[in-house]
């Protein structure tokens, strides 16, 4: 009885979770005239409000297609980043012996707490000297700078849990750091390696503040863009509400489709 209440609680929170979700989807299936004049739990009495016009006038709109392209050009490349780099530091800090490695991971850590607002002006100052300040480079790196602490930390403690007998097998067969850590650590690290990557693409993919700082004003990403239509035009939500819906398309099939890689990473790399 208690096990079918508390199912019963999780479908109601889940409902509940889901229903703005739910009144997004439908209110970007309505023409702007009905959306004025009622809300969108009136498409189940009246379906014939569904129409696909207000997704046909998002594509051809230059400007939300084009910061699609946009957030995919950031999140792309920060994401293989963080990846790459912080799986190579993990295996640094995890098998590899060099001065001052527990307190340089130490270090690494403490930068978890370091928040994201604190770093804006001194590297704005900093990107403007370089000539990185509203480029996707800048962006990039600036997402970079800031997923490497949290990669670095999760990697090192999933690999510091394999065993340290098939890594000394590995050194007796000949195997040398490079071949041991693609032959042996990277196949074994799949769960982590997904869930940062699913971690940070969503991060980075839904961000607006560092994208409102440092994106190209011209071809800002589509949370900046889709912030610019509410500051233009406070009512148009035919075009805010599918433009908001596609950029939630593809983040949303990304974790779906690896959260069980995701949730295994976090566990397995979250203790020691």
């Amino acid at each position: 009885m208690s096990g079918g209440l508390v199912q019963f609680a999780l479908v109601v929170v889940g409902l509940f979770w889901l229903m703005p979700t739910v009144g997004l989807l439908l209110s970007s299936l309505r023409a702007p005239g009905d959306i004025a004049e009622s809300g969108w739990w009136t498409v189940f009495t009246a379906p014939a409000q569904l129409t696909l016009e207000n997704y046909r006038g998002v594509l051809e709109d230059g400007a939300i297609t084009g910061s699609l392209l946009s957030t995919v050009a950031i999140t792309v490349p920060a994401t293989v980043l963080v990846i790459v780099i912080g799986s190579l530091a993990g295996y640094a800090f995890a098998w590899l012996e060099f001065p001052g490695r527990d307190w340089w991971f130490v270090l690494v850590v403490a930068l978890l707490a370091v928040p994201v607002q604190v770093a804006l002006v001194p590297v704005s100052e900093l990107f403007g000297w370089v000539g990185l300040f509203e480029t996707t480079a800048g962006v990039v790196l600036f997402h970079v700078a800031f997923g490497l602490p949290f990669a670095v930390f999760l990697m090192r403690n999933f690999f510091a849990q394999i065993p340290k007998e098939l890594m000394e097998a590995a050194r007796l067969d000949g195997a040398g750091e490079v071949r041991l850590f693609t032959r042996v650590v990277l196949p074994l690290g799949g769960p982590a390696i997904a869930s940062l990557g699913i971690f940070q693409f969503l991060w980075v993919w839904n961000d607006m503040l560092v994208a409102l700082v440092f994106a190209d004003s011209d071809s800002p990403p589509v949370t900046v863009a889709l912030q610019q239509q509410v500051r233009q035009f406070g009512n148009n939500i035919d075009i805010l509400a599918p433009g908001a819906f596609l950029s939630m398309i593809i983040p949303l099939a990304v974790f779906f489709a690896f959260q069980r890689q995701f949730v295994s990473g976090l566990m397995s790399g979250a203790v020691k």
